[in-house]
């Protein structure tokens, strides 16, 4: 997986500012062969779930694909003021400023096994989050999964739930 991952996730030095180190996923996603892979192995690292919360955006595409292997429905984690109707939702602090982030109201059911899946965990922030509306809502959360983890930022220590990471940097 080491090697799928660093041949298809190029790093893209200084963007969007100085000292980030942007990890594109586009030449994975353009790979259907890597693509359906990774979210195998995605699958696989779930645990046993009833529903798959994808982190947006790009928690999008790997959360529908692995709920798709898991025959399990999917709900995606959208920013504030992106969907209608009545949503349950959780602020949460950024490096630079807050966030809010929602589901539909009644998306996850009481009792519901539920993974979080994104792309990259960095500082934990919004996975955390994830995790705290998926358990307002009444959700059992039982695993993360992302794809990276880039350890130096520490996010694996702000979360409660057992995290599997195909690639850590």
């Amino acid at each position: 997986m080491t090697d799928l991952v660093d041949r298809t996730v190029p790093v893209v030095a200084d963007w969007p500012e100085p000292g980030v180190q942007f990890r594109d996923i586009s030449p994975l996603l353009a790979d259907p062969q890597a693509f359906a892979t990774v979210a195998d192995a995605m699958a696989q690292a779930t645990g046993e779930v009833d529903l798959v919360l994808g982190v947006e955006a790009r928690g999008f595409l790997f959360g529908l694909a692995v709920a798709e292997r898991l025959g399990v429905g999917f709900v995606p984690v959208r920013k504030a003021g992106k969907l209608p109707g009545s949503t349950e939702s959780v602020s949460y602090d950024l490096e630079y400023g807050s966030a809010t982030i929602e589901v539909p109201s009644g998306a996850v059911a009481p009792g519901q096994r539920v993974a979080v899946v994104d792309d990259v965990l960095a500082t934990g922030g919004t996975l955390a989050a994830t995790v705290e509306l998926a358990r307002r809502c009444g959700g059992e959360v039982v695993s993360a999964v992302v794809l990276i983890e880039i350890e130096a930022l520490g996010g694996r220590a702000v979360l409660d739930v057992p995290l599997a990471a195909l690639r850590t940097y």
